[in-house]
This record gives C-alpha cells, sequence and structure tokens, in this order.
C-alpha cells in the first residue's frame, strides 16, 4: 500500500500543490455557474430609473423579507429604514461581490461576503419562503439524491467559495498582479 501512495506522490508531484491553479479553477467555477445568476438576481431587485438600484423594487422585498411583506400589506411604505438598507444592500451585493470574484480583487474578502450571502438568502429560502417544508428543495446530505438546492447546492457554492477565502484569487487576477507591482 505505502508503495502505491509513494507511486501516486511521484505521478503528481509536478503540479506542486496546485495552490494557484486550484484558486483559479475555482473562480473559474463561480464565473460560469453562479455569476449570471447573481448578477440576474440582482437585476430584479432594481427599482425605476437611474438610481433605481437605491429604490428597491417591491420584488426586491418579497423576496428578502416576505413574511414582513405579507404583515405590511405589500406596501413598502410600512416598513423601515433597516428593510430598506438590508434590501439596498443585498442587492449591491449582487453585483458587486461576484465581479470583484470574477477580476480576482479583494478576492479573500468577496468570497467570504458571498459566503455570508448564500448563508442569508438559504435562511431567507428555509425560514420566509417555507423552503424548510420541501424535502426536494431543502435536500439531504448523505442520501442518493443529490440535487436539493438548499442543502446539496449550495454545499457546493461554498465549497468553491471557500477554497477562495483560503487559497485567494490564483495566478490570473488583479489581486495577485496589483501585489506583484507593489514589490
Amino acid at each position: 500500500m505505502r508503495s502505491l501512495i509513494a507511486l501516486q506522490d511521484r505521478l503528481f508531484a509536478p503540479i506542486g500543490s496546485g495552490d494557484a491553479m486550484l484558486a483559479f479553477f475555482a473562480r473559474f467555477a463561480f464565473a460560469a455557474s453562479l455569476a449570471l445568476y447573481f448578477f440576474n438576481s440582482g437585476l430584479t431587485k432594481l427599482g425605476d430609473g437611474v438610481l433605481g438600484i437605491f429604490q428597491p423594487s417591491l420584488g426586491a422585498y418579497a423576496q428578502i423579507f416576505p413574511r414582513a411583506m405579507e404583515a405590511a400589506g405589500y406596501d413598502t411604505s410600512q416598513l423601515g429604514l433597516f428593510h430598506w438598507a438590508v434590501v439596498t444592500g443585498g442587492t449591491v451585493a449582487e453585483f458587486i461581490l461576484p465581479a470583484l470574484i470574477i477580476i480576482g480583487l479583494f478576492t479573500r474578502i468577496a468570497a467570504l461576503g458571498m459566503i455570508g450571502f448564500v448563508v442569508v438568502q438559504s435562511l431567507t429560502d428555509l425560514i420566509g419562503h417555507g423552503a424548510w417544508d420541501d424535502p426536494a428543495v431543502l435536500g439531504a446530505w448523505f442520501d442518493r439524491i443529490p440535487d436539493g438546492v438548499i442543502l446539496d447546492q449550495r454545499m457546493f457554492w461554498v465549497l468553491a467559495l471557500t477554497v477562495l477565502v483560503f487559497k485567494g484569487a490564483g495566478w490570473l487576477s488583479l489581486d495577485r498582479f496589483l501585489s506583484k507591482s507593489e514589490s
């Protein structure tokens, strides 16, 4: 057994630890599979006009605070400054954080922010929208069906983002370019 492990180690020695490549592929996977998801989600929250980002749509409030909106009769004027700040901050985050990850600028902080965003998004889906009661949406770990939206899919989202938190942006990034230019 030891000789098989030693053979494996010798075969893969030329690629080294692969940290920079792993980080690059984590960013690529995020860009290819999740960036447009978040950008489009952010677009659904914009209000009318040039300053629509600061005047979120009714749908933005309904997505983020479904129970509060129902209690307020879907009248956003019944909600306070806290609700506006959370909706506006979440909308801005859906544009800024993915963009930072894609270009590889402040990647670790942006990835950590996205992890927090995914956690809040998942809790909102589970508690606010009642997905907790839908086993197909919730999913389950260690079962034979890997397509649950919350536990299965979002675990992989968080895994890719966690790689970025620990490994940084990788070899093709503004983080790397800027850190080299300061040297």
